[in-house]
């Protein structure tokens, strides 16, 4: 505080400082929820993102036919994995596994399990993946009969 040349301190009156935790908290109201948008929609993004980097991937090691095995991909809520053998539950070699963490708030459905031919790296089957976000965003990736990955 400063003295004035009256010999008075000066200051803030409360109103002034009401005023300007106001001014912060509407500042906070509405950028927060922009910001959770923001938030999941980054989520949803990276998530389709892994998915199809994932197809990618166990394309190419189906048609480099390593292992002598077909590759597949298994898209569960909060992961990814690539997976070697001719299906998830019961036909994988699970020591291969290759798992990628994605967020729990985006929700897959469709198409959860993809299977690549060995030597041809073309699917066994086509779909669509569906990624749904808890703000209600939604991503789509297809996969068609020769393998080319869209979204």
């Amino acid at each position: 505080m400063l003295n004035n040349k009256k010999g008075l301190c000066a200051g803030f009156t409360l109103i002034e400082v009401l005023l300007a935790l106001a001014l912060v908290a509407l500042l906070v109201g509405v950028s927060l929820p922009i910001y959770y948008t923001l938030f999941a929609k980054n989520n949803l993004d990276i998530a389709k993102n892994q998915v199809a980097q994932s197809l990618g991937r166990a394309s190419f090691l189906s048609s480099a036919s390593d292992g002598d095995m077909t590759w597949g991909v298994k898209i569960l809520l909060g992961s990814v994995i690539v997976f070697k053998g001719t299906n998830y539950a019961t036909g994988r070699d699970a020591t291969y596994d290759e798992e990628y963490a994605t967020s729990s708030a985006v929700i897959p459905s469709g198409l959860t399990e993809v299977v690549f031919n060995k030597m041809t790296g073309l699917p066994q089957t086509t779909g669509t993946i569906i990624l749904t976000s808890t703000n209600g965003e939604v991503r789509t990736i297809t996969i068609n009969n020769k393998g080319a990955v869209s979204y």
